[in-house]
């Protein structure tokens, strides 16, 4: 009996009892027999609230058992509809495409619209489907062309922008033309390389790890950049960022230090490019107790091993380079590519430090242009010179001393060349350069 049910029925024995003694009350005493009418009709409101209430709990118990009864039905018919369709068509696994395979008349593989058929993709089984997403590879199946297509390789420069990195390349850096050649011949193979996949040729991922050499300013941390730009744009690396490390970013000082610091600097450029600067530092063979060889055996596993998410730019003078090599015989196996950066010469120079001020809306006159020469013909036999580098910092004193010539006459009416316009006095002052007997600059000069 449900618990309606048996709220009806007490209700109908209280009812009973209740007529009962209105009947006796009537024969004993006609006094009580008003107010014991209202008792009664308040008895039987109850009752009558409850009924309703069991009634109406009754149905709706009653229309969930039918709905899903009725829902249950319908599933199973679908279930069954759906293994009758499959016993028709056995080869098609759940989650299939929609659409019928286009099969190639070479007998290639098929290709499919919409979402792949599981069965299909690599890792995927029959009996256990696996959902995962499209790989680029996966893409690149998919949207192969036929054989007898044809494609232009100035087509696929323009889709990738590559013109637009190597002219900021031509206006950013002066001369280096042995090494402006070496990246196109990279981007070339890499172009190509691009191209042959959407036929299907696929050949292994070239080795693109490198070795920089050349003195300090002949732009090595520039074209290390422009590597990383232009690998990302050509998609042989996710990212195209450019993390800079030296020995002290990789090293530690003591015991179980070095590998924690050279896995995170990884980590971070993990899908770019890691440059290393002087990385002969990272290895002393004058102390035994020293760890950079820790942080060598580790580079060495990572660009073997995912040279595909990571290309390493080591960079340094090439003579301390070569001693680097012949002490590390496995890292020199792992460079594919050596880059030497040649000096600057006297008119790549200067052409530099007019550039420099060209940006920031300066000019040379003539007379600071050749006192420009003078100067620099002096600096470039000092063992400190530093190609670029030395040219920015001049140009960076010479604007001083330009202001400050202008600052020392407050009433004089100065106009928009005069701002403008660097002077041989700002370049070289006379009574400041002297050499001295060591051929080094003497006086405040000799000292910037």
């Amino acid at each position: 009996m449900s618990g309606g049910q048996r709220n009806t029925a007490k209700s109908g024995v209280i009812l009973i009892i209740t007529v009962a003694a209105a009947v006796l009350t009537w024969f004993t005493q006609r006094a009580f027999f008003i107010p014991l009418l209202f008792i009664i009709g308040f008895i039987l409101l109850i009752v009558g609230a409850q009924t309703l209430e069991a009634w109406q709990q009754q149905r709706k118990a009653g229309s969930r058992t039918g709905g899903k009864t009725k829902g249950k039905g319908k599933s199973a018919q679908r279930r069954r509809a759906t293994q009758r369709r499959r016993q028709e068509k056995p080869g098609t696994a759940r989650g299939a495409s929609v659409e019928a395979p286009r099969q190639d008349s070479e007998g290639m593989q098929p290709g499919f619209y919409g979402m792949v058929p599981r069965v299909f993709l690599p890792g995927a089984s029959d009996d256990k489907p696996k959902r995962r997403r499209l790989t680029r590879r996966d893409k690149q199946r998919m949207e192969l062309l036929p054989p007898d297509a044809t494609v232009t390789l100035a087509a696929e420069r323009a889709e990738t922008d590559v013109d637009e990195l190597f002219e900021a390349l031509d206006r950013e850096l002066v001369g280096l033309v042995p090494v402006k050649r070496k990246i196109e011949e990279i981007a070339a193979l890499l172009l190509v390389d691009r191209v042959r996949q959407k036929f299907g040729l696929e050949a292994p991922r070239p080795n693109l790890h490198m070795c920089f050499t050349g003195s300090p300013g002949t732009g090595k941390t520039t074209v290390a950049l422009k590597m990383a730009d232009l690998l990302h744009r050509l998609g042989y690396l996710e990212e195209g960022q450019m993390v800079h490390a030296m020995r002290n970013d990789l090293v530690g000082q003591y015991i179980g230090q070095t590998a924690p610091r050279t896995r995170r600097v990884l980590e971070r450029a993990m899908g770019g490019v890691l440059f290393i600067d002087e990385a002969y530092y990272l290895y002393r063979a004058a102390d035994p107790q020293d760890f950079g060889q820790e942080a060598i055996d580790i580079l060495l596993q990572v660009m073997e091993n995912d040279r595909d998410k990571l290309v390493v730019i080591l960079a340094g003078y090439q003579d301390r380079m070569e001693e680097f090599f012949e002490s590390n015989p496995g890292m020199r196996s792992r460079i594919a590519h050596h880059i030497d950066f040649a000096a600057y010469e006297l008119g790549e120079l200067v052409a530099i430090g007019r550039g420099m001020l060209q940006e920031s809306r300066y000019y040379l006159s003539e007379e600071a242009e050749e006192t420009l020469r003078e100067y620099l013909t002096q600096q470039m036999q000092q063992p400190e010179f530093a190609n670029a580098r030395s040219v920015r910092n001049e140009m960076e004193r010479a604007r001083l001393r330009h202001a400050h010539r202008l600052s020392t006459d407050l009433h004089r009416n100065w106009n928009r060349d005069d701002l403008m316009r660097i002077e041989a006095v700002d370049i070289w002052a006379p009574d400041m350069f002297s050499l001295s007997g060591a051929g080094k600059l003497a006086g405040p000069r000799g000292n910037e």
